[in-house]
Parts: C-alpha cells; sequence; structure tokens
C-alpha cells in the first residue's frame, strides 16, 4: 500500500541519532542521506518500502501534525520492549508502555513513542493463534 513515509525534522543531526539504531533494531538498513534528509529501507520501483527524515522541502518549520502516527512492525514483544527501551535511550518520550491492546484487536501488542522532534511512532507485532 504505502512506498515510504516522510517525516519532517528541524534537527537532521538529532533525527538520523535517533533513527539509525531504531531502524538498525529493525533490520532497515540506511539506504541514504545527504545536508536534507536521511532514509532506511529498500528503494526500488515498485517493491520500495522505506521511511524518511528531512528538512520539509518548503524551507518552513517541521510541525507535527495531531493523529499521525507511524506504526512500524516488530518481531516480538521482547524486540517491541528493547525497541521502546532504545527509542527513550536516544531522546524520544513516552506515549504507552509496551504491552497488550485488546481495542485493536487480539493478539495486538504495541509500544508508542515520540522521536525527539515530536513524530509519533508505534511499535507494533501481531500475536498469531497457535
Amino acid at each position: 500500500m504505502f512506498s515510504y513515509v516522510m517525516l519532517g525534522t528541524n534537527d537532521l543531526p538529532r533525527a538520523i541519532s535517533f533513527y539509525d539504531p531504531l531502524m538498525e533494531q529493525l533490520g532497515h538498513p540506511q539506504a541514504g542521506r545527504n545536508e536534507e534528509g536521511a532514509s532506511w529501507g529498500t528503494f526500488s520501483d515498485n517493491h520500495t518500502i522505506g521511511l524518511c527524515v528531512g528538512r520539509p522541502f518548503n524551507q518552513q518549520s517541521a510541525s507535527v501534525g495531531n493523529g499521525t502516527m507511524v506504526a512500524l512492525n516488530a518481531g516480538s514483544f521482547e524486540h517491541i520492549q528493547q525497541l521502546h527501551a532504545l527509542a527513550l535511550s536516544l531522546g524520544g518520550t513516552d506515549e504507552g508502555a509496551p504491552g497488550h491492546r485488546p481495542q485493536y484487536g487480539e493478539g495486538f501488542y504495541s509500544a508508542y513513542v515520540r522521536d525527539p522532534d515530536g513524530n509519533k511512532l508505534a511499535f507494533v507485532y501481531y500475536e498469531t493463534a497457535s
């Protein structure tokens, strides 16, 4: 459905320092970087899946949209706990500790953080019935 997601930042070096370890933990290598932004994931024609952070193209300050969130797939409950702790150690803020969220479906497990620019992220794992 999606090709890539772009998140604005007002401090690119800080954003890269935040996202590099998280994306490495998620298995998505840095795909590109220049003075305006950075990207992680795979960028190849119609098989692109990536996350980008950068300074807004219009040269205005980046601002966060209320209700906007990017959900990233994790590999397990433990992986979400690690990602949440890592994000907080990198300057993120807690928006919801790791745990089951039955209101979103049986087996839905997630944690929520905001990056240093205020962009909201979710780390998500869908437990399957055994």
